[in-house]
């Protein structure tokens, strides 16, 4: 018999798994019960036929024999599930010898003195052997009788057909094992973690990558619900079987980062496909998952990146931003997130959304500064029916329709002061109540936040809460001006092309000097303004190359500027904040009160403001 594998040996390749042939414990092998039932018929027919009161399907447990089916008749002293020890028995010759026997009265010997079976009366026996395809013995199959019966030859051909049929059942038990323990032995030495699991949940398979992957054993989890194995759903929201099994799964394909059993954040690609059985019924998951943790955390450090999580850009300004989107994967600390305004923060938000276990839930963006006040604790909170003129239904707030997701709070220092305090108790308690309601509604809500001011300087002058500052500053990250990553702009003219093309504008490109041009506008919409630029640009040109005349007005407006001859105005903070002051704050009357055009004014603000 050949030897189990050793887990620890050297890895071979399935053509050499499948030649080798799996080992087969037969105790693996469960009979069916359409088999046990096709038996069970089997030893009513040779009772019947032969007229014996007892037929019977043994199965061998040395040093005990096993009645597995039994002839169902009166007189039948065995019954199925009876053990005895094979000593003595007809059945012990049997198996030894490995051929059929014969005793036409077991009386007229002594060899069978202590044979169990002559004290349950049973004087005469015909028995066969029955072997799985390996050779090793199953059991017997055999008929016995309470007086002298020599057995004529048609009973022992009948018996012999039986007990083929009875061994083709084996074997086919035992090719679809082996078929199963074939493919066993090639997921497991595959380098992609391989998880199974049934309807229920129920882990019924983990290959050995995948115990690498996560720390866990496969002991740890086999037959166990995933959920309560890995302490939660594994793929977090994105799990399929949240609220139950579904009907049915199709091709699923999305990131994910897990903890291992060790509490290591892990980055993986997952690969989930629905289970079906022969009659096409779901049946459950077969999913594949690859490590890519330390593929990324080496791109970022070469550089090696072009995007992340569907932001683009690999200065080693974003590079470290994509950086700390990774670390975000694994906690729900609350992320604040700074920069000026086209910078692109909701776009980091919905990355850190994505890359946490959150990722299959509800992301749920509000911009602050666009709600009235009035009606802003209703869109947050909700209101039920009546709670004030025109409630006429109840309505969830944003906390609501965020639960077991992502709230994104853009613009969050336009958050009056009296909104502020509610929203500091709904993250120290996780509770609010509706408008108009008295019960106390509970959530589970990751919140980010963003903003394109000085968040602290906001709270020296006194317009936010320093309370609700340090609850939600706990992360910061900075997405930098466009034009500090220059070097990334040939790559967002790419992917701003690519996009037209895909939405079927027709375009041959941009021309050398409309390159050169937006490369050295300073962008002071940034990325979205860029995005703008080249939209506009595309209508414009009509399917043409994009020259410098295509581009937006203040493009041009700016070079002609910077090429005039006459003398250029320096600008100082006094003056600048005069300026602003006069306008109300407003850039454009700004930059015309001191004579200068927009973009120097813009640039200065971003120079000083990079001072500062």
């Amino acid at each position: 018999m050949k030897k189990a594998k050793n887990r620890n040996s050297e890895t071979r390749y399935p053509s050499e798994i499948l030649s080798m042939g799996p080992w087969i414990n037969k105790k693996d092998i469960k009979i069916t019960d359409e088999v046990v039932n096709t038996w069970q018929s089997i030893v009513n027919t040779m009772a019947e036929i032969i007229n014996v009161p007892s037929a019977l399907i043994m199965k061998v447990d040395e040093p005990y024999i096993e009645v597995f089916r039994s002839s169902e008749s009166s007189s039948n002293p065995y019954k199925a599930g009876d053990r005895e020890n094979l000593v003595g028995l007809y059945c012990e010759k049997v198996i030894n010898t490995r051929n059929r026997l014969l005793v036409p009265n077991a009386l007229k010997g002594k060899e069978w003195d202590k044979n169990p079976d002559i004290e349950s009366g049973m004087i005469s026996y015909l028995g066969f052997p029955i072997l799985w395809p390996d050779g090793e013995v199953f059991g017997t199959i055999c008929v016995l009788d309470s007086k002298e019966n020599k057995y004529e030859k048609q009973y022992e051909k009948l018996m012999a057909r039986f007990k083929e049929l009875v061994e083709a059942h084996l074997s086919l038990l035992y090719k679809n094992l082996a078929n199963r323990k074939n493919l066993e032995n090639i997921l497991d030495n595959l380098s992609e973690g391989i998880i199974a699991h049934d309807r229920e949940r129920r882990i019924v398979f983990f290959n050995q990558a995948a115990e690498k992957t996560t720390g866990y054993l496969r002991e740890d989890v086999l037959g166990r619900d995933c959920h309560e194995a890995f302490g939660g759903p594994f793929c977090g929201s994105r799990c399929s079987f949240k609220e139950g099994p579904p009907d049915s799964l199709d091709h699923l394909h999305y990131p994910l980062n897990i903890l291992t059993k060790r509490g290591e954040p892990r980055r993986i690609e997952m690969t989930v496909n629905g289970r079906t059985d022969e009659a096409g019924r779901f049946i459950g998951i077969l999913a594949s998952f690859r490590d890519v943790t330390d593929l990324i955390g080496l791109k970022i450090q070469l550089g090696d990146l072009k995007g992340f999580a569907g932001i683009i850009g690999q200065d080693p300004k974003m590079l470290q931003v994509y950086k700390q989107i990774r670390d975000m994967g694994t906690n729900d600390y609350p992320v604040h997130i700074t920069g000026e305004t086209g910078t692109g923060k909701e776009l980091v938000a919905h990355a850190i959304h994505d890359e946490n276990r959150r990722g299959g839930g509800p992301f749920v963006p509000v911009n602050c500064a666009a709600l009235p006040e009035g009606t802003l604790e209703s869109e947050l909170f909700g209101h039920v029916k009546g709670a004030f003129t025109g409630a006429v239904r109840d309505k969830k707030g944003r906390f609501e329709l965020a639960h077991g997701g992502t709230l994104f709070l853009d613009e969050v220092t336009d958050l009056p002061k009296p909104m502020q305090a509610k929203l500091l108790r709904v993250l120290q308690d996780g509770t609010f109540e509706r408008v108009g309601d008295e019960k106390t509604t509970s959530v589970d809500v990751r919140l980010i936040s963003a903003t394109n001011r000085d968040l602290k300087r906001e709270v020296e002058r006194g317009n936010f809460r320093e309370d609700l500052y340090y609850r939600i500053n706990v992360i910061t990250i900075h997405m930098p001006p466009l034009r500090k990553r220059k070097n990334d702009i040939p790559s967002l003219l790419e992917h701003f092309i690519n996009e037209a093309r895909e939405d079927g504008q027709e375009t041959i490109g941009l021309s050398k000097e409309a390159v050169v041009l937006i490369k050295d506008y300073p962008w002071p919409g940034n990325v979205r303004e860029l995005q703008s630029a080249i939209r506009f640009a595309l209508v414009k040109s009509k399917g043409r190359i994009i020259q410098p005349d295509d581009l937006p007005l203040e493009l041009k407006n700016w070079q002609n500027g910077r090429t005039s001859s006459g003398p250029s105005r320096k600008l100082d903070w006094d003056s600048v904040s005069a300026a602003l002051a006069r306008s109300g704050g407003n850039k454009a009357k700004a930059s015309r009160i001191l004579g200068v055009g927009r973009a120097t004014l813009y640039r200065f603000l971003a120079d000083f403001q990079d001072v500062s």
